[in-house]
């Protein structure tokens, strides 16, 4: 199998949820790119519609899908219009997410639950509804873009850190049902990405200094880096990496 036809999505279909924004606009982007049809899950509707004029003009078809990931039901009705647009989903991306930081001392406990929700249970919920398709198939791909505070601590940063431990800890257990059915689940782990979300929380020099000198490769990241690992997570090429949480995040965590 040459390299091409091995890091190819020709004739796959991705919903990718958050892809009005950053990481899953790249995601989309990217797959699109290398031949896949995308359903883009997001909450603006007008950069949904752009992000799907680009991706048509690639010839690649694309479906917008709305939804509130902290509602359940609306959560597996995200993935029912997935299926009904295309008849079947090959991968699943579970970009989706929300970081609201402080000290816990003083947290909110709605924000809590919230974040629980939108960053834990809806990939649970979305993974659910399509693994079963997957696995009849024998062939599938489920990949959940975590964050390094899954695996490292950051002050203030209790509820996003505990609720991508969760899906790291998620993403092993789904693994081991799914493998046996040729699924491959496996986690991505990004150090701080300059989308808007990113640039927002670490803009500040008292804040951003501190961490980038606390990374060897001495910078933050930028969304095209981690669509490209998504593509190779759900490319033939990854069919042997399984429950991996992959970190991709300038060494921060290996000092």
């Amino acid at each position: 199998m040459a390299w091409e036809t091995r890091f190819s999505l020709a004739g796959k279909t991705a919903l990718v949820t958050g892809a009005s924004s950053g990481i899953g606009t790249a995601i989309a982007e990217v797959f699109a790119d290398a031949g896949a049809d995308i359903a883009g899950h997001g909450r603006d509707t007008a950069r949904l519609d752009a992000l799907g004029q680009r991706i048509s003009a690639t010839g690649r078809r694309f479906k917008a899908i709305t939804g509130d990931l902290a509602d359940p039901v609306q959560t597996e009705n995200i993935a029912r219009q997935a299926l009904d647009a295309f008849g079947q989903i090959d991968i699943l991306v579970n970009s989706a997410g929300i970081a609201v930081t402080g000290p816990v001392i003083e947290y909110d406990l709605t924000d809590w639950q919230h974040t629980m929700a939108v960053n834990v249970t809806a990939p649970f919920i979305l993974s659910k509804t399509l693994l079963p398709g997957m696995m009849e198939r024998k062939q599938g791909k489920i990949i959940n873009i975590s964050s390094q505070t899954g695996v490292i601590a950051l002050e203030d940063h209790a509820a996003y850190a505990t609720s991508k431990g969760g899906l790291n800890a998620l993403t092993k257990s789904l693994m081991t049902e799914a493998a046996p059915h040729n699924v491959q689940v496996n986690a991505i782990c990004p150090t701080v990405v300059l989308t808007e979300m990113g640039q927002e929380l670490w803009s500040a020099p008292e804040k951003k200094d501190p961490f980038i000198a606390r990374t060897p490769l001495g910078r933050f990241g930028e969304p095209v880096e981690i669509a490209d690992m998504a593509l190779y997570l759900a490319a033939p090429a990854s069919d042997l990496v399984n429950g991996a949480i992959l970190m991709i995040e300038g060494g921060y965590s290996s000092i």
